[in-house]
């Protein structure tokens, strides 16, 4: 199976709400799409959103560092030698993690569909070992939490008690505008509906060190119930993470302040975060998330996958990984898909609001996607 061409398109998808976060507000998901064809007839899928304000990457510089650097690199590579192929990739230039993700996404998934395994089976395999089998053709399942977008409080609980009907048991509610009033907001929010679901709370590096020791404090003599803090401080202050950590019952989590392994190491050996959450377009793809993900199982370091606000090709392959580093990753935040109006892709993997479905379709099993503008 060798790569004989590579195209670029675009697929966006409006959103339910708006996407509010202390970083920004978000309107549609907007995926660049990795298609990637063969000689024997297979096509191969990978995507990636923008994301300058988290990870430096636009969709123009996507577009340019593909065609310039990415595709001359990989053209009549065969796709027996993924692995090999995905570590030339990150080591040709640095940085461009989103760029690198969509293409070993849709490496990654012709991988799948060479060896006739659904991607998270086929991510299972060493060198020497045989292709696994199931041993059933039932869909796989994951239950993902869903996001609540920062706002004022009615609306809120409303969002909130919308995703309790649809089944949603874990909410991650964003806060991180104003210190007094996202403690309000929370506490009033948990005294509604705590007893229903699970919260978690996504800070967006919006608060001080001492702010979110604050704010925990407030939250168990309130005697709210938080599952985790995630990224309560700015990405690159570890020592204020190391602080928290520390000093607080509330399991901290590290999101923009984990993107590699070596990073992720330095969390660890600091005990500067209690979870890691690992998301493809932070560690350039599938590789780097195995890597944290059996780093991490080896130190009993629980881990979430989560995406950003994505479509269903990225986030297929990061639920293909959850399930085959289900020992370490034991969070799931892969709610992208679920916040569009309607899911442009057919095949492979099902969103139904609070439940994902993996098929045992070969890679990521796609078969269709609706609404593809090539470049």
């Amino acid at each position: 199976m060798i790569i004989t061409d590579i195209r670029l398109a675009k697929l966006t998808v409006p959103l339910v709400t708006p996407f509010k976060t202390s970083l920004r507000t978000v309107t549609e998901i907007d995926d660049l799409v990795v298609v990637i064809h063969t000689d024997s007839g297979e096509v191969g899928y990978g995507s990636a959103p923008e994301t300058p304000l988290i990870t430096g990457d636009s969709h123009s510089s996507m577009i340019e560092v593909i065609n310039k650097v990415f595709i001359p690199l990989l053209m009549g590579s065969n796709i027996e030698n993924t692995w090999q192929i995905a570590a030339k990739l990150q080591q040709v230039i640095p940085c461009h993690n989103s760029a690198k993700a969509a293409l070993e996404i849709a490496l990654f998934d012709l991988y799948g569909q060479l060896h006739h395994l659904p991607l998270y089976q086929a991510l299972l395999m060493t060198n020497s070992s045989k292709p696994l089998t199931s041993g059933c053709d039932e869909p796989m399942m994951l239950k993902t939490d869903i996001t609540i977008s920062m706002n004022d409080f009615d609306s809120m609980l409303a969002d909130s008690n919308k995703a309790i009907s649809q089944g949603f048991d874990v909410l991650k509610v964003k806060v991180g505008n104003n210190l007094n009033d996202d403690i309000k907001s929370v506490i009033r929010l948990y005294k509604a509906i705590g007893k229903n679901v699970d919260i978690r709370l996504d800070v967006n590096q919006a608060w001080t060190a001492q702010q979110t020791l604050h704010a925990a404090q407030c939250f168990i003599d309130n005697n709210v119930i938080i599952e985790l803090i995630e990224q309560p401080v700015k990405a690159d202050d570890i020592s204020g993470l190391q602080y928290i950590t520390e000093r607080t019952e509330i399991p901290i989590m590290a999101d923009e302040s984990a993107f590699n392994l070596n990073q992720i190491k330095n969390l660890v050996e600091q005990k500067a975060a209690d979870i890691i959450n690992i998301k493809l377009m932070k560690t350039a793809g599938i590789t780097q998330a195995v890597a944290i993900a059996d780093y991490c199982e080896s130190k009993n370091i629980p881990c979430m996958i989560g995406c950003m606000l994505e479509g269903s090709i990225a986030v297929a392959a990061a639920a293909h990984l959850a399930l085959a580093k289900s020992r370490s990753i034991t969070k799931i935040d892969l709610d992208g898909p679920s916040l569009g109006k309607y899911d442009p892709v057919t095949g492979g993997v099902c969103f139904d609001k609070s439940t994902i479905y993996l098929s045992n379709a070969a890679g990521l099993g796609i078969t269709a996607i609706d609404g593809l503008i090539y470049l």
